[in-house]
């Protein structure tokens, strides 16, 4: 699988893996299941979008953000596999956090900003099961955060 070039036909290039902003590492790795931490939607060093959605993060940045962020998380994977992504086995499960203002109920709708470049990505292997959560306050304020379980060889 070459995963660089199928981001490239899909107008995406896979980041550098982002370090941690906290005290916890990247990923661990328990059995074939490889646990990536929370991400956020940082490109090129910056927030894609910060604040609640959809008063200050239209639902349409929130899906992008839910995009980058879930290439990050990719990014870490990479960097836990060695870069040989034929050890990828299948992605099991994310988790998409979205800073919600009260009422809103399209976290799913943002969260399928991730889910369907997992999918366009990988295909079959590419689904997963998936939680999409509103939640009041992310990290740094961001709108969006993202984790992910990823099965490997």
């Amino acid at each position: 699988m070459n995963i660089h070039a199928k981001l490239q036909e899909l107008g995406y290039t896979l980041p550098t893996a982002p370090k941690p902003v906290a005290a916890y590492v990247p990923s661990v790795q328990a059995g074939d299941l490889v646990f990536i931490s929370g991400q956020l939607a940082f490109k090129d060093g910056e927030l894609l979008s910060v604040g609640t959605v959809p008063s200050q993060v239209t639902g349409e940045q929130a899906y992008e953000a839910a995009r980058q962020s879930v290439l990050n998380a990719l990014a870490v994977l990479d960097s836990h596999i060695d870069h040989d992504w034929q050890r990828l086995v299948r992605i099991v499960r994310i988790g998409v956090f979205v800073a919600s203002d009260p009422g809103f109920s399209d976290q799913p709708k943002v969260a399928n900003g991730a889910s369907e470049l997992l999918g366009q990505l990988f295909g079959e292997i590419g689904l997963h099961a998936r939680s999409a959560v509103g939640v009041i306050a992310l990290p740094l304020g961001s709108a969006v955060e993202l984790e992910l379980i990823a099965q490997v060889r």
